[in-house]
């Protein structure tokens, strides 16, 4: 998978926004040792409030809503739940699943931020005057606004079924042609892999996840069985207008969090080394590349790169 090359952006520009950021962090109080004058910084703090405000989340849904990930979530949650503020249990559907929430503890912690934010907000407002308040709160609606309009569109993740899997082999072939040169043995491969896939499929150890932004499928992976304690990720795509908005990260911690959940001690793929952005989803997740092989396949000279992650 590869992010086609984005239109060029001035330097002032970036220049302006990456100002606007230092000053606004600073004006807030983001960088303080400890967020609202608390003895918990940025990172806990947001933990915190996402669940005082949800009462109950996973982690993949905490971490994917906070853009956060997985391994260093994972970290801040052993700290805030040895602290006492954050507790698990199994969720009633499904007894393999842990469900996150606050401690009375937390929940007293939270409550402290919301009221400390709350008052900073208010006395940060009070210098102003109404009409400069107004101003301030409709230049931060344009803002958002003017962001989130990038990030529009309903995007859901689901299992595989019938035409899926023609969809999968077809865009792959497609891509990786336009992208990347490689002929139909390259479309031929995956095939082969789709066609182990239904053939053998292992319902229990073994998933497919369709992404779907509005109702289209923008992307794909594949977890399979390699043996007992391994899995294998497969065929990681994602739809060039689909890129920039998570899509590859969602579906890569899906695996991990699947792989996990059916007790695999390892994750291992199988990737080359000019996917670029595949890479980068791969080495945030905690991959580490543990061998290379250059080979010439699908009419290109490659480097075969081997990558996994200890479960």
């Amino acid at each position: 998978m590869q992010y086609l090359p984005k239109a060029s952006t001035s330097k002032s520009a970036i220049q302006a926004v990456r100002r606007f950021n230092r000053f606004y962090t600073r004006r807030v109080g983001a960088l303080r040792e400890g967020l609202l004058g608390s003895a918990y910084p940025l990172p806990e703090a947001r933990v915190l409030y996402e669940l005082g405000e949800r009462g109950e989340s996973s982690a993949t849904e905490l971490g994917r809503d906070l853009d956060l990930d997985l391994g260093y979530l994972s970290r801040l949650l052993q700290g805030l739940k040895r602290r006492g503020l954050v507790q698990g249990r199994a969720a009633v559907e499904d007894a393999r699943r842990s469900v996150l929430s606050l401690t009375a503890k937390g929940r007293k912690a939270y409550e402290l931020l919301d009221a400390r934010s709350r008052e900073e907000v208010g006395a940060l407002l009070q210098e102003l005057g109404k009409a400069e308040r107004e101003r301030l709160v409709q230049a931060m609606s344009r803002i958002e606004s003017i962001l989130e309009k990038r990030g529009s569109g309903k995007l859901t993740l689901r299992s595989h079924r019938p035409g899926d899997m023609g969809w999968v082999v077809s865009r792959h072939g497609a891509l990786y042609a336009e992208e990347y040169g490689w002929d139909e043995r390259f479309e031929a491969l995956v095939a082969g892999i789709v066609e182990k896939f239904i053939n053998e499929f292992d319902a229990g150890r073994e998933r497919c996840w369709i992404a779907e932004l509005d109702g289209q499928p923008v992307g794909s992976v594949f977890l399979v069985r390699e043996n007992r304690t391994t899995a294998k990720l497969r065929l990681l795509i994602v739809e060039p207008e689909a890129r920039g908005r998570g899509v590859g990260r969602r579906l890569v911690e899906e695996c991990i969090a699947f792989a996990r959940a059916k007790g695999y001690r390892k994750l291992v793929l199988w990737t080359q080394s000019n996917l670029a952005a595949a890479r980068a989803i791969y080495r945030a997740a905690g991959f580490r590349r543990v061998k290379r092989e250059p080979h010439s396949s699908f009419g290109a000279r490659l480097v075969g790169e081997y990558w996994e992650l200890a479960l």
